[in-house]
């Protein structure tokens, strides 16, 4: 998939665990868990919002599109 969640480098750049990231934004640690592991089909902008306030970032610093080698010529 062309989106990678780099969410578990925003975690250890501000020292949070799942289960404290889960807490302050209200999320359970197994929907955040599929997020962190690149298995989400989607995200609410409502949850990357609260997620971007927690770990004071950008949804860049999260989120990267890396293009696909098939599109390449």
């Amino acid at each position: 998939m062309p989106i990678i969640v780099n969410l578990d480098v925003m975690m250890a750049k501000r020292k949070m665990s799942l289960n404290e990231l889960s807490d302050r934004v209200g999320i359970t640690i197994a929907n955040l868990s599929i997020l962190k592991t690149g298995k989400a089909k989607a995200i609410r902008f409502s949850t990357l919002e609260e997620i971007c306030k927690v770990l004071d970032c950008q949804p860049a610093d999260i989120l990267e599109y890396v293009a696909d080698e098939e599109g390449k010529e």
